[in-house]
């Protein structure tokens, strides 16, 4: 099945986002194994970052494209369907389709990867308590 950029946004919350992408992988052994040259070689062309620049602002610099998730350092862009060796090679229109790319945060990428929502900080601050930095300490 293909996904989309178009049907993510469609999804209101992060969780659900984030539902829709997981592969439940290992990070590169799918998409390039021993191959790895050829992704630097794509994402340090003009044309990755001509394309990146318009999904960073596409997205407004939101993880996942939800815009209570402002990410303000270290974007990174997501192929929503995983890239192939042959995909490189062969220049694929896939590579640069902007229903193809989302941004995201690193953690997000590697949750996305892994499947593992366990991987992803929360959105929302931890409520401190009393002495909740001082581990020894009884409340």
């Amino acid at each position: 099945m293909t996904k989309t950029y178009s049907e993510l946004i469609r999804l209101p919350t992060f969780e659900e986002r984030f539902e829709y992408l997981k592969l439940s992988g290992v990070v590169s052994r799918e998409t390039f194994g021993s191959h790895r040259w050829l992704n630097q070689v794509l994402y340090s062309s003009k044309e990755w970052r001509d394309i990146r620049n318009q999904i960073i602002i596409r997205d407004d610099s939101c993880d996942l494209a939800c815009p209570d998730r402002k990410l303000y350092s270290h974007v990174y862009i997501h192929h929503i369907n995983p890239l192939t060796e042959s995909d490189v090679l062969n220049r694929s229109s896939s590579i640069f389709d902007l229903n193809n790319l989302v941004c995201v945060s690193y953690d997000t990428h590697q949750a996305i990867h892994y499947g593992d929502i366990g991987l992803l900080t929360p959105s929302k601050p931890i409520k401190r308590t009393k002495n909740d930095t001082s581990p020894w300490r009884l409340v």
